[in-house]
């Protein structure tokens, strides 16, 4: 079991998530000005009415040639580059203390892993059925798992991958 500092809090939808996102990818463009990128909100913050962690995620999409220079614009932004995370192909990175909590990731365009977020995201925006089925599951895995952040994703998966069929997405497929 991995022990977080803080429990895993899973609140209501925030109206004001997507202008988080706007004022942070606003500060990560200054950083990128120049290469040929794109931003997207991605995760659950990304999706009206659905309960989340309140972190924004985010990812700039560059090309494949690029990837080391923005890199290189983020560290120089006061983004702490920590590698992959075990997602090949996806850079993480440890925000500035100064900004409100998020999580930036930078892929190549074509990210597999990418792809399906956008899928499941963009699923999810037009079933709010699902949106309410998700939001509850969430904040049941977290009152019960709540210090264990591997346990709270295992749990999410079947519902991700069901979803992702839905959308007609298999496994492992764009």
């Amino acid at each position: 079991m991995i022990v977080l500092s803080k429990p895993i809090e899973v609140v209501e939808y925030d109206p004001g998530w997507p202008g988080v996102y706007e004022g942070l990818g606003g500060e990560v463009a200054r950083a990128l000005d120049g290469l040929h990128f794109c931003m997207e909100h991605i995760g659950s913050t990304a999706i009206p009415g659905c309960a989340a962690k309140a972190i924004v995620d985010l990812v700039a999409v560059v090309g494949c040639r690029d990837k080391d220079e923005a890199i290189s614009r983020l560290a120089a932004a006061g983004y702490v580059h920590k590698g992959d995370g075990g997602i090949p192909g996806r850079e993480g990175f440890v925000q500035p203390e100064d900004l409100p909590r998020h999580h930036l990731y930078l892929c190549a365009a074509g990210n597999r892993e990418l792809d399906r977020e956008l899928l499941f995201c963009d699923y999810l925006r037009g079933h709010p059925e699902q949106v309410l089925n998700y939001s509850r599951l969430k904040m049941g895995l977290a009152e019960l798992v709540r210090d264990d952040r591997e346990a709270y994703t295992r749990g999410k998966t079947p519902f991700i991958e069901g979803i992702l069929a839905l959308a007609g997405c298999g496994r492992g497929e764009p």
